[in-house]
């Protein structure tokens, strides 16, 4: 009882509702209209990106920006850029090139050449104000002789050059992989600085025969004030400048070259990339939805309608976006989805709106059918849009751990609100003057009079064509001729049959249990997508820097920085034991085992800590090829006593190319061994502040937005019409959002934010589109199921394959932007709208007709009723035998 009141309720209150729109659709009109214009001048005139790429793709809370605020409390991160190797994620600013050679070349054999582009890097000037500065004035300084710190692959490269003038051939310089022995006695680590390396063979130590690449990476200081910045900016956007030049004067060198603004740049790439496609896509849109709301009938065809619906929806975003300009938002590339699922969702609400304006009485005043239509169809839309709201609200919450999803989401919770509005008025108002046309008989399209039958015979056929009413259509048997549109035609009269064919039904299971195996098969693949690159712009300088990165300097993971943040006894044998354990398994640069080296060689005892220390301090970091250490190391004096209160030394895994999946792997397992050992360490990287925990972090808001939905459902069993639509509707959106979750996975689409958006969004247009099918089959009161299963679809299946067709043809352009993002935009909203037409008109309407809910009661109670009403027939003709002719 409760569920018909409130039905009722609601009909009642859209009816009011659509007779209110329908007395006052100058207002209705106007007021939409003019707050599209204010919002619209605020969006033209507060636009402003979002130019830091960190907060928003890195977890905004997670472990590793702890760590790293200890880290740089212990010893300064800034000092430590060129130690603390990251692949794409280098803090500050830096300007950073690899050089490769040709195919089959070494390009050790080529030193000279390499030291002249570095000697062109140190020398390139920057003007600021009159002034110029050199790399020398900006780089970052070491320690101990406030020289600018360089890689060490140029005092190779120089050691090689030497050789090869003084007639010495280059095996006389060993060059060891990954790590080699400089001229001044120090051993470095140059496994990221030299790729693309083949050894000598049976080589001890691991000598280089050849080597493909070279990294170089000039470290620029930051000291924190604005002109610093700018003088910084400038000088790596002069660094591209000098790379693009000195790659087209050596030929024989391939040249990529990266610095610190070139991630962000690359990923905002894409939305000017984008621009003109959208507006290619805004057009499909338009087009099809015209044609689709086209009929040969010239009264009842409503192109405009169709073409409006879609101006609406557009004006609703432009709005949107204003207000969140307006709210001090910045742009970012994410928010390139957002025109993509509000325009899904709203012209929804259009095409229902249109068709249920078909399924009212022609014979009534056009304000009554615009109220009819508004009763039928605003219940179903106001909850879709009601579960819109709750989805990407869940997402917007504080659970939400990535702030492009939440910015996202934030955007996408106004711009349903306005759909929605939008779609009630300013739609509502065209519908209403659309309809107002219909009733005075005026041509759709060109807004004449129609002629009357006998007029129009006695023109030619192009002209009775152009001004064809459809009355010669009308039959006996049919007496809506709405019923002529092409797809509800083709609906009715072809395929409702062909779908209920009892010989189709078992290719359907059979298709389905496909379906699901590769949706299965893809689900248990699934892989985070925290690397950058997903998110720029595919032909870019970056992509491309990566990628040969990737290629070339892979064999090693980044530098992990180990820090031992409380005083440790280095002296004691268990320590010691407990350190090897702990970095066992990786190439180490660390001061300790140096130490421990130096004290062996030497046959030197410190097995207490006076001697430990006296000895650190008066020899071993005295040693030039030993001073370098100090910087790892934090001293403190109490009285005449010594302390290492902190120190910090540098691992390296051997990976494969798939280094970032296996950097995370190391940060798990490291991390909680700092929790069981003794020794009190902490580990980081720049790296893990982006891949820390990214898996669940970026899984979270579908996660909580897939609950909340899946609890509202059930929450109204009891509320809705019937507890069966809610039960068919949980299942079918979980199949497709399954199906959709396992085929981008097999499609090699990684859990990034963009494919996480994409899910949230499938759990609604799954919910939009199947809502409405599944509540008018099980409300249905004919014979069979299959009966109903066709009445459902003749009623709504011409909205849903309009709305779907519109959509996906929208999604073409996007794949002609060169960009992973928009790659992977189109490849799962393909796949979302694909699975729910799937759902609609194959899967659902099959497996209805074998499942509950059961037609026979209905048709128990026709039968009674007939009984009733023939009895009732016979007693009137016993009463009054003249009336016998007119029963």
């Amino acid at each position: 009882m409760l569920r018909q009141v409130i039905h009722r309720g609601l009909q009642s209150f859209f009816y009011k509702l659509g007779l209110f729109v329908s007395r006052h659709p100058v207002f209705f009109l106007t007021v939409p209209a003019v707050l599209t214009i204010i919002f619209g001048f605020s969006l033209l005139n507060r636009f402003q990106p979002d130019t830091d790429l960190e907060s928003l793709v890195a977890p905004s809370h997670s472990l590793a920006k702890i760590e790293r605020s200890l880290a740089s409390s212990l010893f300064s991160l800034d000092q430590s850029k060129s130690q603390l190797y990251s692949d794409l994620h280098t803090p500050g600013r830096y300007g950073r090139v690899i050089l490769l050679s040709k195919p089959g070349g070494n390009i050790l054999h080529q030193a000279d050449v390499i030291l002249q582009i570095h000697r062109a890097v140190l020398e390139m000037k920057v003007n600021y104000k009159g002034y110029n500065y050199t790399f020398s004035h900006l780089c970052v300084l070491r320690n101990q002789d406030k020289k600018c710190v360089l890689d060490d692959i140029i005092s190779v490269l120089e050691d090689l050059r030497q050789a090869a003038l003084s007639n010495k051939t280059t095996a006389r310089v060993q060059v060891s992989y990954p790590n080699t022995k400089l001229k001044d006695g120090r051993s470095s680590f140059i496994g990221h600085q030299l790729g693309g390396v083949m050894e000598v063979p049976n080589s001890k130590d691991q000598r280089v025969k050849s080597a493909r690449a070279i990294q170089i990476t000039y470290y620029l200081q930051t000291y924190g004030s604005v002109t610093q910045d700018l003088i910084g900016e400038k000088w790596e956007s002069e660094f591209c400048k000098l790379m693009h030049k000195m790659q087209l004067d050596h030929q024989d060198l391939q040249l990529y070259s990266l610095v610190s603004f070139s991630l962000w740049k690359d990923f905002h790439q894409t939305s000017l990339l984008a621009r003109g496609k959208i507006l290619v896509s805004l057009m499909l849109i338009l087009l099809t939805a015209t044609l689709s709301s086209s009929m040969k009938d010239c009264l009842r065809s409503k192109p405009f309608l169709g073409l409006l619906g879609v101006l609406t929806i557009c004006i609703s975003s432009v709005t949107a976006a204003g207000i969140f300009f307006i709210t001090d938002g910045k742009y970012n590339s994410t928010l390139l989805g957002i025109p993509f699922f509000a325009m899904g969702h709203g012209t929804k609400g259009v095409f229902e709106l249109l068709s249920g304006w078909r399924r009212t009485r022609e014979n009534l005043p056009f304000k009554d059918r615009v109220a009819d239509a508004y009763s039928d169809v605003m219940v179903s839309y106001t909850m879709t849009s009601s579960l819109y709201f709750i989805a990407f609200g869940m997402g917007a919450s504080p659970f939400t751990n990535i702030e492009a999803v939440k910015v996202f989401c934030q955007n996408m919770c106004v711009s349903i609100l306005l759909n929605y509005f939008y779609i009630f008025s300013f739609f509502g108002s065209c519908l209403v003057f659309a309809g107002q046309l219909e009733q005075n008989r005026y041509h759709s399209i060109f807004c004449c009079k129609i002629p009357s039958a006998e007029y129009l015979d006695r023109k030619p056929v192009w002209f009775q064509t152009m001004m064809n009413d459809g009355h010669q259509h009308t039959s006996h048997h049919e007496t809506n001729p709405y019923q002529h549109h092409f797809i509800q035609h083709f609906l009715r009269e072809h395929y409702n049959e062909w779908i209920t064919n009892i010989y189709v039904k078992p290719f359907v299971v059979i298709l389905y249990l496909i379906y699901a195996s590769f949706s299965f098969m893809g689900c248990l693949q699934i892989n985070d997508g925290a690397n950058i690159i997903n998110l720029l712009a595919s032909e870019s300088p970056s992509v491309s820097y990566a990628l040969i990165q990737q290629k070339y300097f892979s064999n090693y993971s980044p530098v992990i920085g180990f820090y031992i943040y409380e005083p440790l006894e280095y002296w004691n044998g268990t320590v010691q034991e407990d350190l090897k354990t702990l970095s066992q398994g990786f190439n180490t640069v660390s001061w300790i085992e140096q130490y421990y080296q130096y004290l062996r060689v030497g046959n030197i005892s410190a097995t207490n800590k006076s001697d430990f220390i006296s000895i650190l301090q008066s020899s071993f970091l005295k040693k030039p090829e030993f001073q370098h250490f100090k910087n790892d190391i934090i001293f403190s004096k109490a009285g005449d006593e010594n302390n290492i209160i902190a120190s910090r030394l540098y691992l390296v895994a051997r990976t494969s190319e798939n280094t970032q999946r296996e950097a995370v792997e190391l940060l798990e397992k490291l991390r909680p061994l700092s929790l069981i050992q003794s020794i009190k360490f902490i580990v980081f990287n720049p790296t893990f502040v982006f891949m820390d925990h990214y898996g669940l972090s970026v899984t979270m808001p579908v996660l909580i937005s897939g609950f909340g939905i899946l609890l509202v459902l059930i929450l109204t069993f009891f509320l809705v019409i019937h507890p069966l639509g809610n039960f068919w509707l949980i299942l079918s959106v979980i199949s497709i959002e399954l199906g959709v979750l396992g085929l981008m996975t097999l499609w090699n689409v990684d859990m990034d934010c963009i494919s996480i958006l994409c899910l949230i969004y499938t759990l609604n247009f799954a919910i939009d589109h199947c809502a409405p099918l599944l509540y008018t089959f099980v409300l249905a009161t004919e014979h069979t199921r299959t009966q109903c299963i066709k009445n459902s679809l003749q009623e709504h299946g011409t909205a849903i394959l309009q709305n779907v067709s519109s959509f996906l043809i929208g999604l073409v352009p996007l794949l002609f932007v060169p960009s992973n993002l928009t790659f992977t935009l189109f490849k799962c909203l393909l796949l979302a709208g694909s699975c729910t037409l799937l759902h609609c008109f194959v899967i659902l309407p099959v497996f209805l007709t074998f499942f509950p809910p059961s037609k026979k009661h209905h048709k128990k109670k026709k039968r009674a009723k007939r009984k009733e009403r023939e009895e009732i027939e016979c007693i009137e003709i016993q009463e009054n035998p003249d009336h016998v002719t007119a029963v």
